[in-house]
């Protein structure tokens, strides 16, 4: 920043981007009727899922990277700067209440700390050395895995992240929304959702944010799926924290057993409220406390637990 050429330098290498890239045929976009800009609007979300789509694999192999290390005992950390890191902050938030997860397990990092949630803090994101600060705070070890994320794939914040992570052993994966892009090269899994010009030039929270939004659920929720946190479809892992997830633990119990209402309140009050030992005790035929111990030793896996109980 300290350069008189650096604005320029950055002001031509954000007009190389796509991200950032104008179209001259949506020039006159204010003009249109309500309708016509909603229906150009909900088009171009509508290319996203293909987007998303055409790098599966990526996606796919680096789930299967996290899943490894979280059974290690490792957590997965997302960070990003506005947008971006907002999106990894709602991500590892609804972690716990889904999974059951500790909320330390799933965290998200944002430049500018928790306050940047709801308001920009200036400079935040251009600092390579706060990212390394944020994860020095937490730790990092070798079981861990952080995803760096950003819209540009130039953000200094999630590419000091990747970088930091990587120095120090941890699995690294960076997601941008950018060709070529210098966070997924810096990264051990490179993920790049190419998703066009946005409607609104540069405005990144537009398909960008969307694409990060669905390959963050894709991330969190098959490593979950790996993990055993689910059974089938259901979320056998869910906190019922509240009067609607008590009801849905009760609903998810009589899914997956088909037992009546009075045998649920049962298994459930034999577990303490835990979906996953009341369905073991129902369909393994065991008490709670055998239901316990049997996924204790099966790491948590159902369908394992299950296969003890019946042998």
């Amino acid at each position: 920043m300290t350069s008189s050429s650096h604005p320029r330098d950055l002001r031509a290498e954000l007009e190389s981007l796509t991200t950032e890239a104008f179209r001259p045929e949506l020039a006159e976009i204010d003009r249109l009727p309500t309708l016509e800009i909603a229906r150009i609007m909900n088009g171009e979300d509508a290319t996203v899922p293909a987007a998303v789509a055409a790098r599966l694999p990526q996606i796919a192999a680096a789930i299967d990277a996290v899943a490894e290390r979280m059974a290690r005992g490792g957590r997965l950390v997302y960070a990003g700067a506005g947008t971006a890191g907002r999106l990894g902050v709602l991500d590892a938030s609804e972690c716990p209440p889904t999974f059951d997860t500790d909320p330390s397990q799933v965290v998200g990092l944002i430049a500018g700390g928790p306050g940047a949630m709801v308001t920009s803090v200036e400079g935040a994101e251009d600092s390579r050395e706060l990212a390394a600060q944020d994860l020095d705070a937490l730790g990092l070890t070798t079981r861990d895995t952080v995803v760096g994320v950003s819209a540009s794939g130039r953000t200094p914040y999630a590419l000091g992240a990747v970088e930091h992570a990587r120095a120090a052993g941890a699995l690294t994966v960076g997601l941008s929304c950018n060709a070529d892009s210098p966070l997924a090269a810096a990264a051990d899994h490179g993920i790049e959702i190419v998703v066009g010009p946005e409607l609104l030039t540069g405005s990144t929270r537009l398909k960008a944010g969307t694409a990060q939004k669905l390959v963050l659920n894709t991330i969190s929720t098959i490593t979950m799926i790996r993990l055993g946190k689910t059974y089938g479809n259901l979320m056998v892992d869910v906190r019922a924290s509240n009067d609607k997830l008590r009801a849905r633990s009760r609903r998810i119990v009589a899914l997956a057993t088909g037992a009546d209402d009075e045998e649920i309140e049962k298994a459930l009050a034999a577990t303490d409220g835990e979906v996953k030992n009341a369905i073991l005790t129902i369909l393994g035929a065991v008490d709670g406390l055998t239901a316990a111990r049997l996924l204790a030793e099966s790491d948590g896996h159902l369908r394992t637990a299950l296969e003890r109980a019946a042998d």
